[in-house]
């Protein structure tokens, strides 16, 4: 870890909107990507935020991303909407479905927002965390952008990382927030060992004869494995049936892998879930009785060699507490890769 360089929030999202201006990014949605990839770094997504930058600009370049989307309501009913993300890059997509969740949730105490043709939009948290600081329970699903997962059984990939998250809140303490992919490992965390130089955990991939793989360069000989096994395989199934199917997006055999075809429309399917508290009753009741949960694991017994007992959520907070402090880490190699961004697109390089 010595070798790492820090650069302040302010820093990183003037870069990012700086390149993406570049590329001819509208300069209102360049700042907003900017922020919402940066959230992702904050809570330590770290495959899933400034790291995209170059693969962003690769598909952007390619013609891959319609970069003056009509983003909308293609259908509306009652608590329900699909949003039509025109191939919009993914974090204004997703920016869209919020704000219409909170709209509708504000209305209809619950609501359930899908949305076809995305993009790619960062860490799953980053859409339930503004739920849930508006005092809303958030639930988001997603179909990923490629497919690097086998049926429990199969060898033929066929389904995504398939990410879940769920944030609750918590008063005046952290969010109570999970947020997951489907398969052991997220594969931006396979794409971060791999430009690293690192090997990968035994259990985060098998080849197409079922044996581990280590060497994260290999990625592409086999298949990420699901948590817990089958039951992992069949959630991964669910989600891209409510994510994908149910809205009309890219799932199963239809995903497009956007790390192969940069010039080619993903149709990524996500969906957004608000709920209000209060509509179940008293809205301090509840959040009393999430925070009486919380420390009932904390103050859990622990097992031997077990310093506490972790709630979701709570590294994340430690993690954006100490980022906004210190800045977001960036390994030589993608300090590397950002200058490289800088040098095409005509923008200052990082001199830290």
């Amino acid at each position: 870890m010595g070798n790492l360089e820090y650069l302040s929030i302010s820093d990183a999202e003037n870069f990012i909107a700086e390149v993406l201006c570049a590329v001819k990014v509208p300069t209102a949605d360049a700042k907003m990507v900017a922020q919402l990839m940066i959230k992702s770094d904050l809570v330590g997504a770290d495959g899933h935020g400034i790291f995209r930058l170059p693969a962003y600009l690769k598909r952007i370049r390619a013609g891959g991303v319609n970069l003056n989307p009509n983003i909308r309501i293609e259908r509306e009913q009652g608590a329900t909407a699909l949003i039509n993300g025109d191939n919009g890059l993914g974090h204004l997509v997703m920016n869209k479905a919020v704000e219409v969740a909170i709209k509708k949730v504000k209305e209809h105490s619950v609501c359930w927002v899908g949305s076809h043709y995305g993009n790619h939009s960062g860490a799953a948290s980053v859409y339930v965390r503004k739920l849930a600081e508006q005092g809303y329970i958030g639930i988001y699903m997603a179909v990923g952008n490629a497919n690097h997962m086998a049926p429990w059984g199969g060898i033929d990939l066929l389904l995504s990382t398939n990410p879940i998250a769920i944030a609750v809140p918590a008063g005046d303490s952290p969010m109570v927030l999970l947020d997951i992919a489907t398969t052991v490992a997220a594969y931006g965390k396979v794409k971060l060992a791999a430009q690293k130089g690192e090997s990968i955990p035994n259990d985060w991939m098998i080849d197409r004869q079922g044996q581990p793989i280590t060497d994260p360069k290999r990625s592409a000989e086999g298949s990420l494995l699901p948590i817990g096994g089958y039951k992992g395989y069949g959630l991964a199934v669910m989600i891209g049936l409510l994510a994908g199917a149910l809205n009309n997006a890219a799932v199963g055999k239809g995903t497009i892998d956007f790390n192969a075809h940069h010039d080619l429309m993903t149709n990524t399917g996500q969906t957004i879930i608000a709920v209000d508290p209060s509509a179940f009753g008293d809205k301090q009741e509840f959040i009393s009785r999430v925070m009486a949960l919380v420390d009932d694991l904390k103050s859990s017994s622990t097992l031997p060699g077990v310093k506490e007992v972790r709630v979701p959520g709570e590294g994340a907070a430690r993690m954006m507490a100490e980022r906004m402090r210190q800045g977001i880490p960036l390994t030589p190699e993608l300090l590397d890769a950002l200058n490289i961004c800088a040098k095409e697109c005509g923008v200052a390089s990082f001199s830290i």
